[in-house]
């Protein structure tokens, strides 16, 4: 699928998205270049996300795109990776992890990198003179911003929730073209405080990717986790042993997995065939760790997830570009979050922490 393709597949009437929506979704949209027709199906899991004034389709000239034990088998990950995740698996499994007091707070801090993918006001005054409105190959370019989000989650769930998001900035244009599309982007959404009474939305959505209940439902046997993923998935994604990775991926990002399921986590990765080690020594908004991940080639991204094999420790993950696009070279992070907890006392008033 060409550039042009993709961005014509923008609807007008593109729905109100949940809080947690930017974060499910960042990068979907780039992992769709280059992926196979498929026959339709459910909804994805991890819908890509537009954000700007709604246009129809074939006039989208302006806006931006965000975007421990268990030994690998025959088809399973390869040995040092699988050797990797079995060595944070059993450390994960003796962590204890914090506890939340009365009137206290897990603060779970996601700073995370996305890329924004759009025109320039010029190449789409360009296209509405000389191509009837219709987007060129080429027309694209991108850059990456930062996005800060801290959520507060009480020691009673069902209490009030609290979320500051921070305005996201850009923080990497790739050349003059990409330079002058994130200064007219400007910058997207202000700094903004919610609260969400029992960490739900007024239309009854969680705002946590992996609830307490749901948590408690899943299985601990990691060839039967495995088996749960594929069946829940479906056919999205491009392979249904890469969209497995993503799942697991998507609920470590959350920062509320327990200890012990994210032992489970690492071991059900160790199963997925295709898994290796694609980077020993990986750095992430300065944590280092080894980066675990599978390339799906067809897509043209590789999904990777950043763990402490000493410590059992999620430290983040990120979706890398295995081929140039819209001005991005081959090896650039086009999305990823690195994920910090801690109990605290007392949440900062209004949004004074994006300050900082």
């Amino acid at each position: 699928m060409d550039e042009i393709s993709l961005l014509n597949r923008v609807r007008a009437d593109v729905p109100e998205r949940i809080p947690d929506d930017v974060i499910r979704g960042r990068a979907a949209l780039l992992r769709a270049i280059e992926a196979p027709a498929a026959a339709p199906a459910r909804r994805p899991r991890r819908p890509w996300i537009w954000v700007g004034s709604a246009v129809a389709a074939t006039c989208a000239l302006t806006g931006v795109f965000v975007f421990g034990g268990v030994l690998s088998g025959p088809g399973g990950a390869d040995p040092a990776a699988a050797a990797v995740l079995g060595s944070a698996a059993t450390a994960a499994r003796s962590v204890v992890d914090p506890v939340v007091g009365p009137g206290q707070y897990l603060e779970v801090r996601t700073d995370a990198v996305y890329a924004a993918m759009g025109t320039t006001e010029a190449d789409a005054e360009a296209a509405r003179r000389e191509n009837d409105g219709n987007l060129r190959d080429g027309d694209l370019t991108t850059f990456l911003e930062r996005d800060l989000r801290v959520l507060w989650v009480p020691a009673d769930r069902s209490a009030d929730w609290i979320e500051v998001r921070c305005a996201r900035v850009p923080v990497q244009t790739f050349g003059p073209r990409s330079e002058t599309f994130a200064a007219e982007a400007g910058g997207v959404a202000d700094d903004a405080r919610q609260v969400f009474p029992g960490g739900e939305t007024e239309t009854g959505y969680s705002i946590a990717m992996l609830d307490a209940d749901t948590a408690a439902d899943l299985p601990r046997d990691p060839q039967q986790l495995l088996e749960k993923i594929y069946r829940d998935n479906g056919d999205a994604g491009p392979s249904r042993d890469g969209e497995a990775l993503v799942w697991i991926a998507d609920r470590l990002r959350s920062g509320t997995v327990p200890a012990d399921l994210r032992s489970v986590f690492y071991d059900t990765a160790a199963l997925i065939p295709g898994v290796t080690i694609t980077e020993k020594q990986a750095t992430l908004n300065g944590r280092t760790g080894t980066a675990i991940g599978r390339d799906e080639g067809t897509n043209g991204f590789r999904q990777d997830i950043i763990i402490d094999p000493d410590t059992g420790a999620f430290i983040g993950e990120r979706q890398v570009l295995l081929a140039p696009v819209a001005d991005m070279p081959a090896g650039t992070a086009t999305g990823s979050t690195s994920v910090t907890t801690t109990v605290v006392d007392a949440v900062p008033e209004g949004t004074s922490l994006c300050a900082g």
